[in-house]
């Protein structure tokens, strides 16, 4: 009668890990600038918005109507919004390095 042998598994080598910091922000510095840059426009376009009634309120003020509050101010909110989604999804392209030869 033959015995088995059983094999074992083969030990794997393991590659050394790369040093790393292990400490990775999702934003730059630039996403920061951004941000900062939609929330400005936001607080502006909010400003902008505000205002326009009327001291008495028995009587109709027409300066809920201007230009300012009616297209000015939304446009800079919308702006502001979209400037904001536009920080979040930045991601700067890495800059490749020549082959060493």
């Amino acid at each position: 009668m033959a015995t088995e042998v059983k094999k074992q598994p083969a030990k794997k080598t393991l590659k050394p890990v790369e040093q790393k910091s292990r400490m990775h922000f999702a934003f730059g510095k630039k996403n920061y600038r951004i941000l900062m840059g939609g929330i400005v426009l936001i607080i502006l376009g909010y400003i902008l918005l505000a205002g326009g009634g009327s001291k008495d309120p028995n009587q109709f003020s027409y300066e809920l109507f201007s230009t300012q509050r009616m297209v000015t101010a939304p446009l800079i909110l919308l702006i502001g919004y979209v400037t904001i989604g536009v920080a979040i999804m930045y991601k700067e392209k890495k800059q490749e390095q020549p082959p060493v030869s």
